[in-house]
């Protein structure tokens, strides 16, 4: 199959432009299986730059780096890229967080004890933080992208680059954050962030690796230049969709896994329960177009293994709360924190069986969320499901 092109900004009239993303929107709700009603497209897009007024980013000058976002993983993101040497504007919607962070360069109740480089500020105003920014991250929780992006969207360019970090699903469409920026902006050159990458031992400059998915060679440079440390690796992947959906889906996984471990079923239990989960995540992804092997690598296994096992996931302790007799909205609030495996259990429960794909895990994982069901009953009804192959058809062609 032929490389896609490089993306070309071309001028256009609105009627051509309208066009063109009324039918990008039709084939991300064709690729997320099933129709769904037109949706409105908020923004007006500002006349695109040709290469001759774009203007140039040079490797050896520092960029400009929007961070959209300021909760525990936009504050050590924002720390890594500004340790780099690179200006960073932090956005927050929190006065006090602003001060803290430009007054005294610290955030501590996202980062507790964290020194912040004096080139990293912190701003309220969306447009301050975007304005001539050469990079923006947009680190805000799943279910808050569509309306950040409605914002940006009135200040964005197609010739903006923007990578999405929220791993999740929007709770009531089910599209990955990169269909929603797509519906709500004009930007066309994104990345989506993802691997197995605590907060709080980034912040701490402890080592790591990364993986930036994009279509656009462009894209993968500039946070390559960004974030890439003696620290943190960053590697690449074309495959946008596998990398969005299994860092979504990963956080469901963790939530059983923390229930395991709560209840003390031991180390066997656990890993029978994660290697389920992850060839139910598997089945699933497939059929929403995304690629087998990425399941294999940083976004898949690398993410599912930390998030399952790491006293900072905060959808483990989520499922370690529920196993103590915790109702959800208890168990939420003594985490303060979003837990994306809560909306990802309902999308993967409807998008199962939108596309007949049998997931017992997650539907079990998704009636304790969701319907009341005992943790313990969920996981004795597992124990009684009935055997098979051990993995997909399609690894199963392959081996």
């Amino acid at each position: 199959m032929p490389a896609r092109a490089p993306f070309q900004p071309q001028r256009a009239n609105s009627a051509c432009r309208s066009q063109h993303i009324a039918k990008l929107a039709g084939t991300q709700r064709k690729r997320t299986g099933g129709a769904r009603p037109a949706r409105h497209l908020h923004y007006a897009c500002p006349p695109v730059r040709t290469h001759d007024d774009q203007p140039g980013v040079s490797s050896n000058r520092e960029l400009r780096v929007a961070v959209l976002g300021a909760g525990n993983w936009g504050v050590a993101l924002a720390h890594l890229i500004a340790s780099n040497g690179h200006h960073v504007q932090l956005w927050t919607r929190s006065e006090q967080q602003v001060e803290e962070i430009n007054a005294r360069h610290c955030s501590e109740h996202e980062q507790p004890g964290l020194r912040l480089p004096p080139n990293l500020h912190g701003v309220l105003q969306l447009e301050a933080a975007t304005a001539d920014a050469d990079l923006m991250f947009m680190v805000v929780p799943s279910q808050a992208v569509r309306s950040v992006s409605r914002a940006l969207a009135g200040m964005a360019r197609p010739d903006h680059v923007v990578v999405s970090c929220a791993k999740g699903l929007e709770a009531e469409t089910h599209l990955r954050m990169t269909q929603v920026l797509f519906e709500e902006t004009c930007v066309r050159q994104v990345g989506v962030l993802s691997g197995p990458n605590i907060a709080a031992e980034v912040a701490r400059g402890m080592p790591a690796g990364t993986l930036i998915a994009t279509r656009f060679p462009r894209v993968a440079s500039l946070v390559q230049r960004a974030v890439a440390s003696d620290r943190m690796r960053v590697f690449e992947s074309a495959d946008v969709c596998g990398v969005e959906l299994l860092g979504a889906l990963k956080n469901v996984i963790a939530i059983g896994a923390g229930m395991s471990e709560e209840l003390g079923l031991g180390d066997n239990a656990k890993a029978f329960l994660v290697t389920r989960g992850l060839s139910e995540m598997m089945r699933l992804v497939l059929a929403l177009g995304a690629e087998p092997a990425t399941t294999a690598g940083l976004a898949g296994i690398g993410d599912l293994m930390v998030t399952c096992a790491s006293p900072f996931s905060r959808n483990h302790r989520l499922g370690a709360a529920l196993a103590r007799g915790k109702p959800l909205d208890v168990a939420l609030q003594e985490i303060g924190m979003v837990a994306e495996g809560v909306y990802a259990a309902r999308a993967a429960s409807e998008l199962a069986r939108r596309h007949n794909i049998e997931m017992p895990v997650f539907e079990h994982i998704y009636r304790v969320l969701h319907e009341g069901m005992a943790v313990q009953q969920a996981l004795t009804a597992l124990m009684q499901l009935p055997t098979g192959h051990d993995l997909p058809r399609f690894a199963r062609a392959r081996s």
